[in-house]
């Protein structure tokens, strides 16, 4: 019987919950304590995000806060940043006498960005982040502000945000303009499916306008949470892309009927890398009652037997990336922060002007994981050449076909993998160390982590599509001759396959059959 299906969330490709362009689960998230990519994923459908208590308050004490320091002990006016201040380079002009009109100054020259619009996952995770950010009370925003942004969620309102214009250093200013423009009324976004004017989206959304000044607006534009959203997603799918490929990587062994001794305990431990060790553990459970078939080489290729010391830096290095979105999701980028000390009528506190809205951690994190992302997807697609090459595969037919000539297999899916990984490849050049001075070099260096992260997530769902791939051809494998397996837990895994996919005879596109397996491998309970 085939193992049953998890209720892990869809993460190895960007799969919504639309039944026909509209968005249709609900689900609840609280602001207090820290998020996870979870939560982040089950934004991209109506949520319920509650404001309790507790968050109200800390707010309302740093709105108080904010409004105290401004005034400052002699009743005349401190200098805030951002509050009357001019942006960036410009901070030592005055900005605006009006709230209103300072909350546009804020806005109206970050519209500067091109490019097609994000996906909706990514700015729905975004202002989720962002809500839970100014929702621990060190910004300085109203109380409306973050119950209007709660509000939102419940609704499938998405502000329409151009991909291109983000350097990830003051936070991810161009971006987040143009998703609180949208929360105002101004641009575009995205309802049901459609891209409307804004504010037409808003009316039928049953929403209202945001009504902000200068701090609320800074507030919402200057941090990293577009790069944290695209950080977390793409990290997501490619933890299920990693817990998939070794799960195949069991299968190919069983199919082929290699000796799993390259995943000796002693041999592994001898290594000296922990997820070397987790690795192997993990598929010597999978391979559990495996026979050889006696008839392969004494030595396997690398893809087979070099799959556990690869896999293990895999996951080692996939800790380092948990530990900084852990961090991310639990922290509070922004600038200036506002910390309220004291009792009521005491001393107001402290404003801080600092570079929290820095993203360098998400930007090397990112780059690592688009390295871990191109060797697993070199390892699926040099596992999926193995398997359609006759003279690797023991003695299976060129391409997996049925009738090779009068049929073609994989031919078709083995040449998109090709593509695949020279996408992935060209994607791989890191971001986070190209520094690049702007703003009259007030940002004289700059983390380029939006990049870097929004290009580790289309890594991401390339490798999903790899291990898809490379899953039917596992399935069409036992079609073609391979022998069923002997390890129980591949054969429940292969049984899923089959039962998900049907075999490649007569010929047919492949191309959602591929996506169908990459949907199962993150659905279903892997060993």
């Amino acid at each position: 019987m085939a193992r049953k299906l998890s209720t892990r969330s869809q993460s190895a490709l960007r799969f919504p919950a639309y039944v026909s362009g509209v968005l249709t689960t609900t689900d609840t998230v609280t602001l207090t304590g820290p998020l996870d990519p979870a939560a982040l994923r089950r934004a991209a459908a109506p949520l319920t995000v509650t404001v309790d208590a507790e968050a109200r308050a800390r707010v309302e004490r740093g709105r108080s806060a904010f409004r105290a320091l401004r005034q400052g002990d002699g009743g005349e006016e401190r200098r805030i940043y951002g509050a009357d201040t001019g942006f960036g380079a410009l901070v030592g002009y005055a900005g605006r006498s009006d709230e209103a009109d300072q909350c546009d100054n804020t806005l109206a020259h970050l519209g500067a960005g091109q490019g097609p619009d994000l996906p909706h996952d990514i700015v729905r995770a975004a202002l989720l982040l962002r809500t839970r950010s100014l929702a621990q009370g060190y910004s300085g925003v109203s109380a409306e502000v973050v119950e209007r942004l709660a509000a939102m969620f419940g609704t499938t309102f998405t502000p329409a945000v151009p991909r291109y214009g983000s350097v990830g250093a003051s936070g991810d200013l161009v971006p987040l303009a143009y998703a609180t423009q949208a929360l105002r009324g101004r641009g575009h976004a995205h309802l049901d499916g459609r891209r409307l004017p804004a504010a037409e989206a808003l009316a039928a959304a049953g929403l209202r306008p945001l009504v902000l000044d200068g701090r609320d607006a800074l507030a919402l534009v200057n941090g990293t949470s577009v790069t944290t959203a695209a950080l977390a997603l793409a990290h997501d799918t490619v933890r299920a892309a990693h817990r998939a490929l070794t799960a195949l990587t069991c299968l190919l062994a069983d199919l082929l009927g290699c000796d799993p001794g390259f995943l000796d305990e002693d041999l592994l431990r001898a290594y000296g890398h922990p997820g070397a060790a987790d690795a192997g553990a993990r598929m010597r459970r999978t391979l559990a009652g495996t026979v050889p078939s006696g008839t392969r080489p004494l030595q396997e290729p690398y893809s087979i037997r070099c799959a556990p010391q690869l896999l293990g830096a895999a996951e080692d290095a996939l800790r380092y990336v948990d530990g900084v979105v852990a961090a991310d999701l639990g922290g509070v980028s922004d600038n200036p922060l506002f910390f309220p000390e004291g009792t009521e009528g005491e001393r107001p506190g402290k404003v801080v002007h600092g570079g929290n809205f820095f993203g360098q951690p998400a930007a090397f994190a990112a780059d690592l994981l688009a390295n871990v992302t191109a060797q697993l997807g070199n390892l699926a697609e040099r596992q999926l050449d193995l398997l359609v090459d006759p003279a690797r595969n023991g003695g299976l037919p060129p391409m997996l076909a049925t009738a090779p000539g009068l049929q073609h297999g994989l031919q078709g899916v083995q040449l998109a993998t090709t593509a695949f990984v020279a996408e992935i490849r060209r994607c791989a050049t890191p971001a986070g160390m190209q520094s690049l001075p702007t703003n009259l070099h007030n940002q004289d260096v700059v983390p380029f982590g939006t990049q870097a992260a929004l290009r580790s997530h289309d890594m991401a769902e390339l490798l999903a599509l790899l291990c898809g791939s490379l899953a039917l051809g596992l399935r069409q494998a036992v079609h073609v001759g391979a022998r069923r397996p002997t390890a129980p837990r591949c054969g429940e895994l292969l049984d899923a396959l089959a039962d998900a996919i049907p075999p490649v005879d007569p010929d047919r596109p492949l191309d959602a059959d591929v996506r169908a397996a990459a949907r199962l491998l993150v659905t279903y309970d892997l060993p």
